[in-house]
Order: structure tokens, then C-alpha cells, then sequence
């Protein structure tokens, strides 16, 4: 078992050297850079925490806690779902939330350069102002384009654009030792060797520190048009799924049901979505956005969809076609994690991902195994990908119990995921909080082999040390005590 040292004053002293003014310690320490966005895994506050502004103070910091003996957490904006930025061994959090300058576009071949701490929505507003798209669209537009990248980030526009691993082209890294790599370069395509580049895209900080980093760009399109589509029911609103992609090419397809959707407008104060439609209620929503280059593109599609959608079942077709009508709609649709979040005592979430043509049997099943507990469930889709936001929530219950209730409901998902030849995750990783279920899901032989890498990148193993394929001792996870009984993976 990997023992690490504590920060003594003098270590800190030496730390104050490489970050003037910027090493804060004991009290004085933000709570927030203990914990992210799901609290039911728990908090650990750091012995020290250091704002970085650049490659060499990360590598002066990496390079005296390797040789001491001194775990290492990166975080950026803390917008995580998995607690993969919690300290969970405490010693030092990097955060490199400050490092928010973009150093330079090359406009003729589609790039930027960029350190890691520009907010997603900052670069994507940077970029249309030079008529270019930087096309990846998670749904929290205020994590930091380091953050997407280290968990490989996806969002809604996957279906045509891909995810943000098909955007990196070079980055900056520090590894564990404080040896600066660069990686990649800003070419449309290579072939030389293994692509570190792209190892660490999705690594979720564990095996290397990015300071830097190069992303592609496309020339943006110059129009945007959303259909909405309201159905009495789930399960021909889930059935269009696969349909329609044998006929056309939208930009993003979700799905959503009614309770979510009340939960969102009740957030923002506004009502924009139909909850009936001629007296009859509404239970579930399609959504689709079409962009092109002209509406003489676009237009011919938005017929064709219509119908198509009215002879699956929906009960309306709604089109926004005007800057207003789409932020309305989006409005609501971008705060549906946000409007769970606060209005929810107690959640935990899973984010599989399933064939477009098992939504169906998938939903079905997850909403029937949780009328045996106690908790409510929440849930939305990216539905042109298949991947899955499901969560359980409650105001009444225990946190244990809750716990415990979860974990049950957990295994049983992620085993018809399987069954379905599905994933795990789609774009929130595995942190800590999934390490036990992704043990299961994927089997030792292939856990072993990501060991391997691991130790190969960081010997000494302080790097967000007891994430994703390596626990830590001491440290209880998510779904060890309500394991089915098939055996339980030996602490590392």
C-alpha cells in the first residue's frame, strides 16, 4: 500500500516560493475546494490549496510533493459528478481555474491555443465572435475546457459533432515528477505511435496535470432551428428515437418527461413548454435542432420532421425559429441539473449509455426496479446518443438509508446496462464514486491493464490518487456494502 506523507511547515514554506501570496492552508481554506457538484460523495478538506497561473509553477509544485511524498488533487471549476476533484487523501489541490487566457487563435487552421481554465461557455462566445463554433456542448457551460477534457466531456451535439476527445489536438502536461511535456500538435491528422494525447484526454487527472492545451475549431454555422414535440406518453416519444435517424441528420436529440420539466420551469420562473396539449396532459418531450449554413438548408427538413413526428404520436410540433423562442426553450432545458440540485435534499445519478433502439427497454425497466425503494427519480436523455441522466432524489429520507437504497438501485442499473451492451458512463467518468461498479462492470483483467498505465505515468502514485481504477484504503465507496454477491475487488 502506497504511504504518503503530510505537508510539514517547511514544505509549505517552499511551496510559498513557487506561488507568492497564493498557498492557503488549515481555515482559511475555500470548503469548495473539498468537495464537487454531488455532495453525496463526500467532502475532505486539503492541507493546502494553490491557485496556478502557469506551466512552471505546476511543475515546481509536482516536482517537490513527488519528491516528498505528497498526494496531488487538480481541479478547475469543481463542476464534476463523480467526485473525481475530491481530495479524498488530502495533501494538495491544484486549482487551475485561474488560468483562464486564451493565448492565441489560428484562424486558418481552425484552432486555439488555450490554458485550461477557460469557462466552456467563454470559449464558445470567443469563438462565434470570429464566425468559428467550438462544437462539444456539455450542459454545464461553467466548467473550465481543462475539466471537459480531462473527463472527455460530451453534451447534446455529440450526434453530429462528436464528443471533446475528437477536438483536442495538442496539449501541455506536467507529470507527476514535474517533467513539462508538450503533446500533439495542430495538424488535422497523425499517426505517430501510441496517442498520449489522447491517453490522457478522459484520464479524469490522474495522470498528468494539463496546463495547456490546443483544440480544433470548425467554421460555425450561421443558422439554428429547434422543434419541439409533446407526447402523451414515453414510449412512442422513445420509439421515434432510432426512426428518425434513418431519415435525417439532426444536430441533437434529447428527451425529457414531464416532472423534470415542471422542476426547470419552476426554477427559472418562466413557463415554456406545453404541459397539455387540447386538455390532455403531456408526459414526455422530444427536442431537436437542425443548423446549417442557410435556411433554404434547413427548411426542407422542417416539414419533413414534422410529419414524421406527428405519425409517431406526438401531439403537437412546435418550431422556434427566431433568437427569443430557441433561449426560451433552452432556458429551461439548461438548468435541469441545477433545478434537481436545489430542489433535492439528498441525489445520486448515473449517466450509462444504451443503443439508440434500447432507450425504451432501458427506461422501462430503471422507473419499474425503483418503485421497490423509497426515493423518487428523475430522469432525461441525450437521446440521439443513448446517454442516460438518471437520478434518484429525495427530501424525506435518512442519508444512509437513502445511500443504501441507491447503491441497490445502482447494480441492478448498471447490470442491465451491460446486458444491453451498454456503458457505464457516457461523459461524468468514474472518480471515486464509480469505482466499485466499474470494477464489476469491466473485470480485472482489463482494471490490471489501466493499473499498469497508471503506474507507469505515476510510480509513485500522487496523482488524484484512489480514482478511477485504484481505491484507496481507508476510503468507503459508493456500492461496496450492497455488492451482489459475486465477489469483492481487494483494496490497493
Amino acid at each position: 500500500m502506497q504511504q504518503y506523507n503530510s505537508l510539514t511547515p517547511e514544505l509549505i514554506a517552499e511551496l510559498e516560493k513557487i506561488t507568492p501570496g497564493r498557498v492557503v492552508v488549515e481555515e482559511k481554506i475555500n470548503p469548495d475546494y473539498g468537495r464537487d457538484e454531488m455532495p453525496i460523495y463526500g467532502q475532505r478538506i486539503p492541507s493546502a490549496t494553490i491557485d496556478v497561473l502557469s506551466t512552471e509553477e505546476v511543475s515546481g509544485i509536482m516536482k517537490l510533493c513527488y519528491d516528498n511524498n505528497i498526494p496531488v488533487t487538480t481541479r478547475g471549476a469543481g463542476t464534476g459528478l463523480v467526485g473525481g476533484c475530491v481530495p479524498i487523501l488530502g495533501g494538495v489541490v491544484i486549482c487551475t481555474a485561474r488560468m483562464t487566457n486564451i493565448l492565441r487563435w489560428d484562424d486558418d487552421q481552425f484552432a486555439v491555443y488555450t490554458q485550461p481554465g477557460v469557462l466552456l461557455q467563454d470559449l464558445k462566445a470567443a469563438a462565434l465572435q470570429r464566425g468559428l463554433m467550438y462544437p462539444p456542448d456539455p450542459g454545464q457551460k461553467l466548467g473550465t475546457i481543462g475539466g471537459n477534457v480531462s473527463t472527455n466531456a460530451g453534451g447534446m451535439r455529440a450526434i453530429k459533432y462528436g464528443t471533446t476527445k475528437d477536438y483536442v489536438r495538442g496539449m501541455t502536461v506536467v507529470m507527476p515528477n514535474g517533467e513539462i511535456m508538450k503533446l500533439g500538435k495542430n495538424v488535422i491528422k497523425t499517426s505517430m505511435g501510441y496517442n498520449l494525447t489522447q491517453l490522457i484526454t478522459g484520464a479524469e487527472g490522474t495522470l498528468g496535470v494539463i496546463t495547456e492545451l490546443t483544440m480544433k475549431l470548425i467554421k460555425a454555422p450561421k443558422f439554428e432551428i429547434s422543434v419541439m414535440a409533446p407526447f402523451s406518453t414515453l414510449a412512442p416519444a422513445l420509439d421515434a428515437v432510432p426512426a428518425i435517424f434513418k431519415s435525417f441528420r439532426p444536430t441533437a436529440l434529447e428527451f425529457f418527461e414531464r416532472e423534470i420539466l415542471i422542476l426547470s420551469e419552476e426554477y427559472v420562473g418562466k413557463k415554456v413548454w406545453p404541459r397539455e396539449v387540447e386538455g390532455e396532459p403531456v408526459q414526455a418531450y422530444l427536442l431537436l435542432i437542425f443548423d446549417g449554413d442557410s435556411m433554404d438548408e434547413i427548411e426542407p427538413h422542417l416539414e419533413r420532421i414534422t410529419d414524421f413526428l406527428l405519425e409517431a404520436g406526438a401531439m403537437d410540433v412546435m418550431i422556434a425559429d427566431t433568437p427569443n423562442k430557441i433561449q426560451d426553450i433552452w432556458s429551461v432545458r439548461s438548468v435541469f441539473l441545477d433545478a434537481i440540485f436545489e430542489s433535492h435534499k439528498l441525489y445520486d445519478e448515473n449517466d450509462v449509455v444504451v443503443p439508440i433502439y434500447k432507450i425504451r427497454e432501458y427506461v422501462e425497466f430503471f422507473v419499474k426496479e425503483a418503485e421497490q425503494y423509497d426515493f423518487d427519480v428523475c430522469y432525461l436523455g441525450h437521446a440521439g446518443d443513448g446517454n442516460l441522466h438518471i437520478f434518484g432524489v429525495s427530501n424525506t429520507m435518512e442519508e444512509e438509508e437513502f445511500k443504501r437504497q441507491i447503491d441497490l438501485w445502482m447494480w441492478a442499473m448498471y447490470d442491465k446496462a451491460k446486458e444491453l451492451d451498454g456503458e457505464l458512463t457516457g461523459e461524468h467518468g468514474i472518480g471515486f464514486g464509480k469505482i466499485a461498479f466499474y470494477e464489476d462492470y469491466v473485470g480485472m483483467p482489463v482494471i490490471e491493464l489501466q493499473q499498469a498505465i497508471k503506474k507507469t505515468f505515476d510510480p509513485k502514485m500522487i496523482l488524484n490518487p484512489g480514482k478511477v481504477v485504484f481505491r484507496s484504503e481507508g476510503v468507503q465507496l459508493p456500492g461496496d456494502n450492497n455488492r451482489p454477491n459475486r465477489g469483492k475487488v481487494d483494496e490497493r
